[in-house]
């Protein structure tokens, strides 16, 4: 049984913290792999507006994680209907999947709010949930979060500002490109 984290995000885009993160759980458990999983509009957030296409945040994620061992980008929530709620993934991933146990991936700002998902106690009943501090939030693994934002780097890049140590090496040429692109 391969034993895989759900660690979803919009990685809009994807940085050093999100790496750092997934490197830390995979240590700090016994999990085999971390999926980054790419995902389409939030249903418990307001419209982003400033949310770069999924093909293209998915290709910077898969590009920045290309020499990461145990981590991978996904995109599998793209093909699912919409809204994309995490107990309709996991469910379609267990059903796809049938050799690997999932378990769930999230910050302590939504573990605050965790009561308000869909299906939230299906989804404590049927998978682990390991919660990872973020925002003030404390978490169940101990991890030192780097203080970088996805929102601070699409700032930074309207600003003409560096984003080198913000964003893997890889794809800082890209970030600047794609996201300089939506300037207004």
């Amino acid at each position: 049984m391969v034993k895989v984290g759900i660690f979803g995000g919009s990685f809009n885009p994807i940085h050093c913290g999100h790496i750092a993160l997934a490197r830390e759980i995979l240590r700090q458990t016994e999990l085999d792999e971390v999926w980054l999983m790419v995902s389409p509009q939030n249903p418990l957030k307001r419209e982003a507006t400033d949310l770069l296409d999924d093909a293209s945040r998915y290709a910077l994620a898969k590009k920045a994680l290309a020499d990461e061992e145990g981590i991978e980008a996904c995109d599998y929530e793209f093909h699912l209907p919409k809204p994309s709620y995490t107990w309709t993934t996991l469910q379609r991933l267990r059903q796809d999947y049938p050799d690997y146990e999932f378990t769930l991936l999230i910050g302590g700002d939504n573990w605050e709010r965790f009561t308000r998902w869909y299906h939230w106690k299906d989804i404590l009943r049927c998978y682990k949930v390991v919660v990872y501090p973020r925002d003030g939030q404390g978490g169940t693994i101990q991890a030192a979060l780097l203080p970088v934002s996805s929102t601070e780097i699409r700032e930074k890049v309207r600003r003409g500002l560096s984003i080198e140590g913000l964003v893997p090496a890889a794809i800082v040429e890209d970030v600047k490109r794609l996201y300089g692109e939506m300037k207004d």
